[in-house]
């Protein structure tokens, strides 16, 4: 199997050309045909040389992708089916908002995390994303060129893929690749601390840190790693980081109905995000099959909101979109399309 182009850096592509015995700027023209001039082909390379063509033709795949299939829920959400090879998927969802067009890319076949209220979780590991095939549920969306935002909240643990999620972070904010402002982009993660810290030197994009619960036992439940990276520790670091006053930390916090959505919780979250510039997305939970776990009502939600808001902190409840094709948080996972 031919080694792929697409997803790679310019060092790379510079080192690549080299090795084929091609000038090194070549590597930098291969950059501007890959992410800034949507080329298709090696034969759409017009500024490269028949023989360059030809070379890369026989040593290497371009490495795009199409959607294999497509779904469109009632919301105009659309989620798209990605092969990640092996017999294997993974899902992309495009969410219109107004004047917010985002994307969510997932980072990983299913995920080992094995969080109570997520489906991909359910689904178990299957194996990482390499930076190209995160790279091209951007580059292969049909709706490309009127997306605003690019969110890493899709399929997977992001920073349990770390090299790879760095390595397309890269390509997205770099001027040799697609040139997008870090500010429009935001990494998810569940809080592994050391992947977390290493990702908030290396990257500028904002951080969203799956919170659930301020209650250590409570979110133990919820998400196993919290055995392994405890919240007091997790918050420990964010709250050490010079974030600016451009860079953004979010929490995300998925409402469960008499399990965290209390008084209590209002005071607790009040507590240990003070001093933390931040704001908490609320979350209504799409239910799950064989998960106990129920979402509040809406005025539930509402009053939830209120309450932090009164404590001061910013929250705002997240809109569900693409629900019914199960397309919203929590609900993405390709089990029924595995093939052994």
């Amino acid at each position: 199997m031919q080694d792929k182009l697409f997803g790679k850096t310019l060092e790379e592509l510079q080192a690549i050309s080299l090795d084929l015995g091609l000038p090194s700027f070549t590597g930098r023209q291969l950059c501007e045909w890959l992410y800034q001039k949507d080329a298709t082909s090696f034969e759409q390379m017009t500024n490269l040389s028949k023989k360059a063509r030809a070379l890369f033709s026989d040593h290497y795949d371009l490495g795009l992708q199409d959607p294999e299939d497509e779904q469109e829920s009632v919301d105009g959400t659309k989620k798209y089916l990605f092969s990640s090879g092996g017999g294997k998927f993974i899902e992309t969802a495009y969410i219109p908002e107004g004047k917010r067009n985002t994307v969510c890319v997932s980072s990983q076949v299913g995920c080992k995390m094995g969080c109570l209220f997520c489906m991909t979780g359910k689904q178990g590991f299957q194996g990482n994303l390499s930076a190209g095939e995160i790279l091209n549920q951007y580059r292969s969306l049909p709706e490309r060129k009127l997306l605003t935002n690019i969110v890493y909240m899709g399929m997977g643990e992001p920073l349990d893929n770390l090299s790879e999620v760095l390595k397309s972070l890269e390509i997205f904010t770099s001027t040799w690749g697609f040139s997008l402002s870090p500010r429009r982009i935001t990494v998810s993660t569940i809080g592994i601390t050391p992947a977390m810290l290493e990702f908030l030197n290396r990257s500028e994009a904002h951080l969203a840190l799956s919170l659930h619960s301020p209650f250590e036992e409570e979110r133990r439940k919820l998400m196993p790693v919290q055995q392994v990276y405890p919240l007091k520790e997790v918050l420990k670091e964010i709250r050490s980081w010079d974030f600016g006053r451009q860079r953004r930390v979010s929490f995300e916090y998925i409402l469960f109905k008499d399990y965290n959505d209390s008084a209590a919780h209002v005071n607790e979250l009040s507590r240990i995000l003070h001093g933390i510039r931040c704001r908490i997305n609320l979350i209504r939970f799409h239910p799950i099959p064989d998960t106990p776990l129920e979402s509040p009502d809406e005025f539930a939600i509402q009053e939830f909101k209120n309450k932090l808001n009164a404590k001061g902190i910013t929250a705002i409840v997240r809109a569900s979109r693409g629900q019914d094709i199960w397309a919203a948080c929590g609900l993405l996972s390709t089990k029924r399309l595995q093939k052994n």
